[in-house]
């Protein structure tokens, strides 16, 4: 799907059905992007093929039915989803509260006995890098792959997601402690999640300090000032 739609035409047919949410000639698409419907058509029967839109029969009135296209799957739809939902949650202190401990139990779910924070939050797409600092390790995050949603209830997302770094760490190094989460523009990133550990073991212990999560050099290793 992703590959179909990295074509900017077919990715503004797909765009204008979107917005249109009905079926669609060939035509009429072809005069909403202003091209010729025969160029148009191969995009569409491509589209179609992939799964990305389907054709389907639209009649109007007595005249012969025609075909009309319409979209058959929507990529962001958990994006969507996400965002509705955040904007439903009033980030009252009572909320927030159980936002939190919710994001606490998922972390738990999702942390796997041997592994770790740093894997867990680059397995869930926040590019991290690491400080060593005063007994400390920080997590820089470089990416937040929740940013749309974080525009419209950022309370709300980062809370949970502290919520599922503590559950991380309730699960991977129960004698770690968050002591500081730092969110940031979640559009050029860089949120900062601290923690100290009691004690750690060799399985514990984190990957060096400057590293990323693909195991290469930072791009600034050098701790912040």
């Amino acid at each position: 799907m992703d590959a179909v739609l990295a074509q900017p035409t077919r990715a503004h047919l797909f765009r204008t059905l979107q917005a249109l949410m009905r079926p669609a000639s060939t035509e009429e698409l072809a005069s909403a992007v202003g091209l010729h419907r025969n160029g148009v058509r191969t995009h569409l029967a491509q589209m179609a093929a992939a799964g990305v839109i389907r054709r389907e029969t639209v009649r109007h009135g007595r005249g012969r039915p025609r075909d009309g296209w319409t979209v058959s799957a929507r990529p962001t739809a958990y994006e969507d989803l996400g965002r509705w939902l955040v904007q439903a949650i009033e980030p009252s202190p009572d909320e927030l509260a159980r936002v939190e401990a919710a994001g606490r139990r998922v972390g738990e779910e999702l942390a796997p006995p041997d592994g770790d924070l740093y894997g867990a939050l680059g397995a869930l797409g926040f590019d991290p890098e690491l400080e060593e600092r005063e007994g400390r390790t920080c997590y820089v995050l470089g990416n937040c792959p929740y940013r749309d949603a974080v525009r419209d209830n950022q309370a709300v997302v980062c809370t949970l997601h502290r919520g599922l770094t503590r559950g991380v760490l309730d699960r991977t190094s129960p004698g770690s402690e968050l002591v500081a989460f730092e969110p940031r523009d979640p559009y050029t990133a860089g949120c900062r999640i601290e923690v100290a550990r009691s004690s750690v073991g060799d399985g514990d212990a984190p990957p060096a300090a400057g590293t990323r999560r693909d195991g290469g050099p930072a791009a600034d290793a050098s701790p912040q000032s």
